[in-house]
Formats: C-alpha cells, sequence, structure tokens
C-alpha cells in the first residue's frame, strides 16, 4: 500500500457511530424523555455488566435483534425501568458528518486507515448499528467490526486485531472514538487518542497530530 511521506504516524483508526456518524446519545436523550424515563437511563443499563449484558452480546454477534429486545428489556427491568428495546435500537440511525468523510478521505490519501465499530447485524442492508458504511469502504484499508469479531470495544483483542490486519504497531496510530472508556486501552497500548466531541475540533486535534489538512 503505497504512501507519500514516511511520518511519524502510519495509521488512522476510527470509530463509526458517534464520530462518522452522530452520535446516539441525543437520540437516547429523546427516547428518555418521550418515555418517560430518568436521565441517561440507557447508559445505565448498558453500565451494569458491561461485558455479559445483552447490549456487549449483541455486537459481540452472540444475540439475534429479537433476542436482544428481549433481554435488554430484562436488565431494565432489573433496575426498575420499563423501556422498549426496539426503540432503543431505532436511536441508533444516525446521520453521517460530511466534514468527518472528507478528513478521513484525505487521511486514506496519506495513511493508513482503519473502521473499529462495535456493531451488530440487522438483517436490514441499509444500516448496520444505526447507519450504513457501505459508501464509506473504499476509503478504508481494514475494516473490524464486533459482530464478526467476536470481540469489542473495549476489550484489548479488538484493537489486536485491528494492528495486526493493518500490520502497524500501536504507537504508530491515532484512534478516534467518542467514548473515554474505548480510549483508555488504546492508549494504554500505545495509540495516541483523541476524544470526539465537536467534531470540527477533534478534526483539527487529527490534523495537528498527522500534520496534514484535513479541510
Amino acid at each position: 500500500m503505497a504512501r507519500t511521506l514516511p511520518r511519524m504516524f502510519s495509521a488512522v483508526f476510527f470509530d463509526f457511530g458517534g464520530v462518522i456518524l452522530s452520535s446516539p446519545f441525543d437520540a437516547f436523550a429523546d427516547y428518555e424523555r418521550r418515555a418517560g424515563l430518568p436521565v441517561d437511563s440507557i447508559r445505565r443499563i448498558n453500565s451494569i455488566n458491561a461485558d455479559t449484558n445483552a447490549w456487549a452480546r449483541l455486537e459481540r454477534g452472540e444475540l439475534s435483534i429479537e433476542e436482544f429486545v428481549s433481554e435488554f428489556e430484562v436488565d431494565a427491568a432489573r433496575i426498575g425501568l420499563e423501556v422498549d428495546g426496539r426503540a432503543v435500537i431505532g436511536c441508533l440511525h444516525g446521520e453521517v458528518r460530511p466534514q468527518m468523510v472528507e478528513a478521513l478521505r484525505r487521511c486514506n490519501m496519506h495513511f493508513g486507515t482503519a473502521l473499529l465499530t462495535n456493531n451488530f447485524v440487522t438483517g436490514t442492508p441499509e444500516w448496520s448499528s444505526g447507519g450504513s458504511f457501505a459508501e464509506l469502504v473504499p476509503m478504508f484499508d481494514v475494516i473490524v467490526e464486533s459482530s464478526t469479531a467476536g470481540c469489542r470495544k473495549p476489550e484489548t483483542r479488538f484493537y489486536e486485531v485491528a494492528l495486526d490486519q493493518m500490520g502497524v504497531d500501536a504507537r504508530q496510530v491515532v484512534f478516534l472514538d467518542d467514548l473515554g472508556i474505548n480510549l483508555k486501552p488504546a492508549r494504554r497500548m500505545g495509540m495516541t487518542t483523541i476524544k470526539v466531541g465537536d467534531p470540527d475540533v477533534a478534526i483539527d486535534e487529527l490534523s495537528a497530530a498527522l500534520g496534514v489538512p484535513l479541510r
């Protein structure tokens, strides 16, 4: 894979939802308001038994959508909440951020690029974990999906798979994710990490790290 100039970094790893795709957390908050649930109820449900709950098992490909809906509602009921699991899944259908796609395109001109996404098999070709990235596939040299890898962020194995497939050392990678819990293990492994809140700010940080204009 030919690249232009030797640099400190060899690859950029992108999360999907919350980085390239708009964050689902606003949609979760809207659902919580509509359903009369306490603020951050979805986050709370997903924080309990985080490695073995319904959400984690869905992203590792261990549950079907129907199984998830049932088990997620049980997880919620255990802490006294009544949720519609299918409505929660629907919250993941976000919008692609054009400025981040342009940054990805420019990164791909100079560096290896990888998509690292916690997702699940929906059975619907139009979307994967809330938004199709089919149009973006040519911009990635490597794609690692939790639904097929059998592991997920923040499990160390997930990052090892990405590094192995890209053929780089962690110290050669910049990784963008919107969740600190996913960035911590990557940083411990030696990656340079950028937490994405405002996508424009994150793009500027990435541009500064790489020494390449991304707008």
